[in-house]
């Protein structure tokens, strides 16, 4: 109540509460962030891993700025077009020549940057990975293992598991949503076919299934969901192929390993010194490629449409640092903020 009460007095005196993003907004206002650092800012606090917090404290220092300036830069030298659109159409010279070697470099810099978005994704959203397996696999044991907790009751009594589990963890820097399902089998319960099937639910919108199978069950799956086989209990009984046993822990990293390497198979180069975590980046990005691959297969084009794709790739690339933005698309980025950033 005595804090309310000051803030009242203050708002009397003449002050405010400062609105969502409004420092952060003042500080790209006033030039000292451009808006590819602006939107760091709130990249890195919703950051749920290490690497793309690392990645948001890149751009918030300037690493794409400076690449996207780098980038500007060689496009108007290359193009010579600081010299070409100051004349008149009848004046442009006869001997100007389109830089495809340049363009070309610079269409495969900013493709290896687009392609990080679609690999930040994945530490940046996360993976929803799915224990499943025939009752008494060892399931419940292994989420205990990568969890670090006790959650899971484990215990000889096959169809312990009624209903799934499910817990926040981290596997090499990967955060992922982990359940632990109940075992597949024919049942006449009717509880536990409840929680077979939604098991099943669970395993067609996962990410990546790790199908435990002790020893003497069945080792086909009925899913396409990715998937990866481990044979579970390794101190009873070891087979071929990935292993693992709780009890020891033997073949748990070769499992990490495994796992990391099936959810992040596809997804892109995430070691970029320049990476990008913006759907609104990737679009621009997107645009920009467009134009610029246009103008290199088009390059018997007349010079004043080759000069109008120059110039709308400049401007694309104004959007995505903010130098060319409307009020509007400031308004919703900033809404997005916390209060008081």
């Amino acid at each position: 109540r005595g804090l309310d009460r000051i803030f009242r007095l203050l708002e009397e005196l003449g002050f405010r509460k400062a609105k969502k993003g409004e420092f952060t907004y003042r500080a790209f206002m006033h030039g000292r962030l451009d808006l590819t650092q602006a939107e760091a800012v709130e990249e890195l606090i919703s950051a749920k891993s290490e690497s793309v917090q690392a990645a948001a404290l890149d751009r918030l220092e300037g690493s794409l700025k400076k690449k996207l300036q780098d980038i500007r830069r060689r496009l108007l030298m290359s193009a010579s077009l600081e010299v070409q659109l100051d004349y008149a159409e009848d004046e442009i010279l006869e001997d100007w020549v389109m830089p495809t070697a340049e363009l070309n470099a610079i269409i495969s810099e900013l493709s290896r940057i687009r392609a990080t978005y679609d690999a930040s994704a994945l530490w940046r959203e996360g993976a929803k990975v799915v224990l499943a397996g025939e009752t008494n696999a060892g399931k419940s044991s292994l989420f205990n293992l990568l969890t670090k907790e006790e959650r899971a009751i484990v215990s000889p009594v096959r169809g312990t598991t009624r209903d799934y589990l499910e817990a926040d963890t981290m596997i090499h820097g990967i955060p992922v949503r982990l359940y632990d399902t109940a075992g597949l089998r024919e049942s006449d319960d009717e509880i536990e076919m409840e929680g077979i099937r939604r098991s099943e639910r669970l395993i067609r919108d996962a990410d990546l299934v790790l199908y435990l199978v002790a020893p003497g069950d069945s080792e086909e799956v009925s899913w396409d969901t990715p998937t990866i086989t481990v044979r579970t209990k390794s101190d009873l009984s070891r087979g071929e192929g990935l292993s693992v046993s709780v009890k020891s822990g033997e073949g748990l990293d070769e499992l990490l390993d495994e796992i990391k390497c099936r959810l992040t198979e596809g997804r892109g180069d995430f070691s970029s010194s320049v990476i990008i975590d913006s759907e609104r980046q990737k679009d621009a990005l997107d645009r920009l490629l467009s134009q610029l691959e246009f103008l290199v297969s088009h390059g018997d084009e007349s010079y004043d449409i080759i000069a109008l794709f120059f110039q709308s790739a400049l401007s694309v690339l104004g959007e995505i640092t903010g130098e060319v933005t409307s009020e509007e698309l400031l308004d919703t980025l900033f809404s997005n903020f916390c209060l008081g950033k």
